[in-house]
């Protein structure tokens, strides 16, 4: 009865942009299963609002909080290695994120999904997403502007198109050096320093740019709190994979040996996991009797 006396939504999409904040802020040290939790939850409240009509300026503002939220689904989905149902809710949100007419979010939706193909064996269909990401953020200094750069440097740098990837990073960091503190927050919807070395340890470690990539790789752990957990993990997977490029392969498999046995229980699946195991494979055949490797291996196994 109040949704059919009333005639605007402002209170609910005030209480739906706050919870679009508070989850911004990222896991902050509780179990993503939880975080997709509480998501699942107000999504499933916001759901029967789109169904009302609502003035053009409140359904603009509905879109962009169900794009946010569904995007930040999302990147939990595709953080536990739900890679299916994590490409659906992105694609949901890149409805809404359209709809609202927001370019920005709409890029940081594309820019994000382009990481599900990255981290799970399909860098041309991320490159393809990233380009698009790319074209709608357009060349002002934007989170969402760095933000798909850097992901299609990771990209171009999987498909072995180096020179495109070296192009990717500068224009990355060049938006990095513009962006207003804002726009440099460390939230999901920022691009702040760390996630920027994050990014950046990935892409220069498969070019095989490793003294570079260790750069990020320490700045990226300086600036993470330690409950951090992801973002803690994947820049020492990395350094691990810089061993092995670096011809330390038993060096690699301890680093990554501990970096997995230093995560909590419900961090070992997933990504973190998917980058071990690329470390794995990359191994000689012949050298998976060494100790170190079968100790990489049972961590993995585990």
């Amino acid at each position: 009865m109040d949704q059919a006396l009333t005639t605007t939504a402002s209170g609910d999409l005030d209480n739906w942009e706050e919870s679009v904040e508070e989850y911004s802020y990222g896991y902050r040290g509780r179990p993503p299963t939880d975080v997709l939790a509480g998501l699942a939850a107000d999504i499933d409240g916001l759901r029967p609002m789109l169904d009302r009509p609502l003035p053009v300026p409140e359904r603009t503002r509905l879109c962009r909080s169900a794009a946010q939220l569904a995007g930040m689904t999302a990147i939990v989905l595709h953080d536990l290695g739900d890679r299916t149902e994590a490409k659906r809710w992105f694609a949901t949100a890149g409805k809404a994120a359209a709809e609202s007419g927001d370019r920005s979010l709409h890029a940081w939706v594309l820019a994000r999904h382009a990481m599900v193909p990255i981290n799970f064996g399909a860098p041309q269909a991320a490159a393809e997403l990233a380009e698009q990401a790319r074209r709608i953020a357009g060349s002002h200094p934007t989170a969402a502007a760095a933000l798909s750069a850097a992901v299609a440097a990771r990209a171009y740098a999987l498909t072995g198109r180096h020179e495109q990837a070296e192009g990717a990073i500068a224009d990355a960091e060049r938006f990095a050096t513009r962006l207003s503190p804002r726009q440099r927050a460390d939230t999901w919807f920022g691009y702040g320093e760390q996630k920027e070395h994050v990014h950046l340890s990935h892409a220069l470690t498969t070019l095989g740019s490793t003294r570079r990539a260790r750069e990020s790789q320490t700045r990226a752990l300086e600036l993470s709190s330690p409950t951090s957990s992801m973002t803690r993990g994947l820049p020492r997977l990395d350094a691990a994979t810089c061993w092995h490029r670096d011809g330390d392969t038993e060096q690699a498999c301890r680093a990554a040996t501990a970096a997995l046995a230093d995560l909590p229980p419900g961090w070992r699946t997933g990504l973190t996991r998917t980058r071990a195991v690329e470390l794995y494979r990359m191994i000689p055949a012949q050298d998976h009797h060494e100790p170190a490797a079968r100790e990489l291996r049972d961590a993995l196994s585990a």
